[in-house]
């Protein structure tokens, strides 16, 4: 069995936000495994398992640059929040995302290869390190032209977002504010990956399931299977409205949804990229007591 360490306790903790001992519990059943814990959280503890899964902890910037129909949205990031909001990181970001927008290069490679200012990105940025004192790297970008008009919100330099539509100017602008509080993964239900459907049915499933043992367990009745199937598919549907944005309770009037705002407005929305700082990187997790010790020891040579 794989030995359980306080710093996956606390990593999962950090996830989830669920108790120390549920914690250690799910990674102890799931042998390590840090997925198969969320996941087993999540079937115990509901969606209280899940709502720290949006924190990040790396860090960074996005920035956006919108001309007309041509815009670019652009992720760098950093080690410190100081370095985040240094004036020379940020106007590096800025000019990144304008680079982005007018040369359209096809990846971070081809970005880094480009000129800025008579020098290439990539050697401003070894300049910047260098001035600075702290690594930092361009994560992604992603680059905006066609027929749709372009609607940006900026939460901040750590949540960006870009929306394009036809239609009303206030309303996109609304949307995007929307996206970047709410944090829809798709625009409707028909468009959410099938992958994320799966684990929400597995785990509704595992939910019905652990239910069921604990009735036969305290000798109540259990649902016949065509009312466990449906209880499964209900949640599963709960689900694609809760992250579907067409379907969401519009953040500024919960009495309609962002579909039916836009309806109202004449506006019609046909994308929207959420960036979010960090999103999916672990930063590094140190121990403690054991930097609290090495500075001690550190101290008492000096």
């Amino acid at each position: 069995m794989a030995a359980i360490t306080a710093s996956m306790v606390a990593e999962l903790r950090a996830k989830t936000d669920a108790p120390m001992m549920e914690c250690k519990k799910a990674l102890t059943e799931a042998e390590g495994d840090m997925a198969r814990a969320e996941e087993l959280l999540r079937v115990k503890l509901g969606s209280k398992a899940s709502k720290a899964a949006s924190r990040i902890t790396a860090e960074g910037i996005i920035a956006i640059d919108i001309h007309g129909t041509t815009g670019a949205m652009v992720e760098i990031n950093c080690e410190t929040d100081f370095v985040a909001k240094n004036d020379d990181f940020l106007a590096f970001g800025k000019a990144l995302a304008q680079l982005v927008a007018q040369r359209n290069p096809a990846d971070v490679t081809a970005l880094s290869a480009l000129d800025m200012d008579g020098t290439t990105v990539e050697a401003r940025r070894a300049v910047l390190i260098g001035k600075i004192g702290e690594n930092m790297s361009i994560r992604r970008f992603k680059r905006f032209e066609g027929a749709s008009k372009l609607a940006s919100y900026l939460h901040g330099t750590r949540i960006g977002v870009v929306v394009e539509f036809t239609g009303d100017d206030v309303a996109a602008k609304d949307v995007a504010m929307h996206v970047a509080a709410m944090k829809p993964v798709a625009l409707s239900s028909a468009d959410v990956p099938a992958a994320l459907i799966e684990t929400e049915r597995s785990i509704a499933a595992q939910k019905a399931a652990e239910d069921a043992e604990k009735a036969r367990a305290e000798g109540k009745p259990t649902q016949p299977p065509e009312i466990v199937a449906k209880r499964v598919e209900g949640a599963v549907q709960k689900y694609l409205k809760e992250v579907s944005l067409f379907n969401q309770a519009f953040v500024k009037n919960d009495k309609q949804t962002v579909e039916q705002m836009l309806k109202a407005a004449n506006t019609t929305v046909s994308g929207f990229t959420l960036y979010v700082v960090g999103e999916g990187i672990e930063k590094k997790s140190e121990n403690f007591a054991d930097e609290v010790a090495a500075q001690m020891a550190a101290a008492r040579a000096n």
